[in-house]
């Protein structure tokens, strides 16, 4: 069995800190660390300081989303196995979405995937999970869901229910409270929630978002500085099965 940690998004300097001081003091508790650190740079995208930061830490495989472009640095970095941009780009796009590691004498693969639902319109997941199960070898199969609309992530994870070990959304920041395993056997989460400032507005300081909220006016967004939370989800998985989930929370104190 495999005990898993799914870490969800990183954002900015905050998310960070508390991703660097806190989980070396569980790592020894799983066999394997998932981060989504698509927003660990400012807020926007992954840069080599961010991932390096990242991985030091402890994690073992980021993934990203649609923030994925956003540092000119992340072309250099998708050339590593252990760093995920969604899989159903384009053909051609730089970077792969999948990787499949050795871990105990076990395999896990990781597959990210991104939501097209109020997002960039990319092709369709559900068709390429269809195209990627067909390989063989896989081992307890894990997705990070970069979605917007739940109801696109729950019908993702009924459709990959049976097939995959685990589901776990990120994108939208806010950890939601239907952790559970599926009727087939996946273990699912609509979004692992955030890993940045907890008094925020998904990371950001809130002036930005309230400014473009009530005068509709394009603003740079700034991370917002504070006590920060980390959220993440906890899987143990066997035989391409989840045998228990669970949410993880730890909070800074002030």
């Amino acid at each position: 069995m495999l005990r898993v940690l799914f870490v969800g998004d990183v954002y900015g300097k905050p998310g960070r800190r508390i991703f660097k001081n806190h989980l070396p003091k569980i790592r020894d508790q799983f066999d394997f660390v998932v981060v989504n650190g698509e927003n660990s740079a400012g807020g926007f995208g992954l840069n080599k300081e961010s991932a390096r930061t990242l991985l030091d830490a402890g994690a073992n495989c980021i993934t990203l989303g649609n923030h994925t472009w956003d540092n000119r640095e992340v072309y250099d970095l998708l050339q590593e196995n252990h760093i995920l941009r969604p899989f159903n780009y384009p053909l051609g796009t730089p970077g792969h979405g999948m990787h499949t590691f050795e871990v105990k004498g076990e395999r896990i693969t990781i597959i990210n995937a991104m939501g097209r639902v109020w997002l960039d319109p990319l092709d369709c997941p559900f068709v390429g999970m269809n195209q990627l199960l067909e390989r063989e070898e896989l081992g307890s199969i894990f997705v990070d869901f970069h979605a917007e609309a739940t109801s696109e992530k729950t019908a993702f994870g009924f459709f990959l229910d049976g097939r995959v070990a685990g589901v776990v959304g990120t994108h939208t920041h806010i950890p939601t409270a239907d952790t559970r395993i599926l009727p087939a056997g996946t273990g699912y989460q609509t979004d692992a929630g955030m890993t940045g400032v907890l008094n925020s507005v998904i990371g950001a300081a809130p002036d930005g978002p309230i400014s473009k909220f009530v005068d509709k006016i394009p603003v740079r967004w700034s991370t917002a500085e504070g006590q920060a939370q980390l959220n993440g989800v906890i899987l143990h998985l066997e035989n391409n099965q989840c045998k228990h989930i669970e949410r993880y929370q730890y909070t800074e104190e002030q």
